[in-house]
């Protein structure tokens, strides 16, 4: 967990929500009114967002006492308690939908990962996060993918390189993209992998002879082509799958031996996780 970013989050979701007070609870439960909640999961899944969550309930107050019952990448099933906390009635007040939130869409996501990932089991493949996610929370999800068993790709636009298709386009070639990349990199002193993507058999052909890439993202590929491409780098690059990939063919596109197959549907779409906070 990077701590200063994840402290920054909840400060920042805090205010968003807090405004000047929380006058439903300040106008309704006496001061120093002490309680105590559990959360209560709600649906099966994986769980997902524990760590985040105590990290939330420190920073709203550092006096509620937090027991954690079950950790992150747990398999969870209706009726079972996650957590306990106890202390301030406002305190546990203003940290449960923040806390809620955090962890409905976080396990959410672990949980279909962790399900397309276990389609995959008997392959070589692995399964790819993308940029496709909210903006705001992209570390988060990216978190939950990890919870699940997936992989993170590159985290933004500066820790590697992956020239799309508009890139080629505005550069005015696949050779113009890649040399250019290179010389960037070279004159910047930076060490980033580089990715290409290509639309078709083609443009595979004229990657395979420049060169100087590490992985190739084979887009919208169907099967036949996409095997094809496989065997045509015969593992001299990384090769990664993407473009209209479910979890109903997943498996279909793995057969094709890819290295990687990349799915914004695991974070762009996921559907939460139900989760409640409940007093007792």
């Amino acid at each position: 967990m990077d701590i200063l970013l994840v402290h920054q989050f909840i400060k920042n979701a805090l205010a968003e929500d807090i405004g000047d007070g929380d006058h439903t609870s300040l106008s309704t439960i006496p001061a120093g009114t002490q309680g105590k909640a559990k959360l209560i999961i709600k649906e099966e899944g994986i769980l997902a967002g524990m760590e985040l969550a105590v990290e939330i309930f420190k920073i709203v107050d550092a006096d509620l006492n937090v027991t954690v019952l079950l950790q992150d990448g747990a398999k969870v099933n209706v009726g079972d308690i996650g957590l306990t906390v106890s202390g301030s009635t406002h305190s546990i007040l203003v940290a449960e939908r923040l806390v809620l939130n955090c962890m409905q869409r976080m396990s959410g996501i672990a949980t279909k990962t962790n399900h397309i990932v276990s389609l995959l089991k008997d392959t070589k493949t692995k399964i790819l996060d993308t940029r496709k996610t909210t903006p705001g929370l992209r570390y988060l999800e990216k978190w939950a993918v990890r919870i699940g068993g997936g992989v993170n790709h590159r985290i933004g636009l500066y820790d590697m390189i992956l020239i799309k298709d508009n890139h080629v386009d505005y550069a005015g070639g696949i050779s113009n993209a890649i040399h250019s990349t290179k010389k960037y990199l070279a004159d910047h002193q930076k060490a980033l992998q580089i990715e290409i993507e290509v639309r078709n058999l083609d443009e595979l052909s004229q990657v395979l002879a420049i060169g100087g890439i590490d992985r190739i993202m084979l887009d919208n590929f169907n099967f036949e082509e996409l095997k094809a491409a496989v065997a045509l780098i015969n593992g001299r690059f990384t090769t990664e799958a993407s473009g209209g990939i479910t979890e109903e063919n997943v498996l279909a596109y793995a057969a094709c031996s890819v290295d990687f197959i990349s799915m914004g549907a695991l974070t762009h779409s996921v559907k939460s996780l139900d989760i409640s906070l409940k007093a007792y």
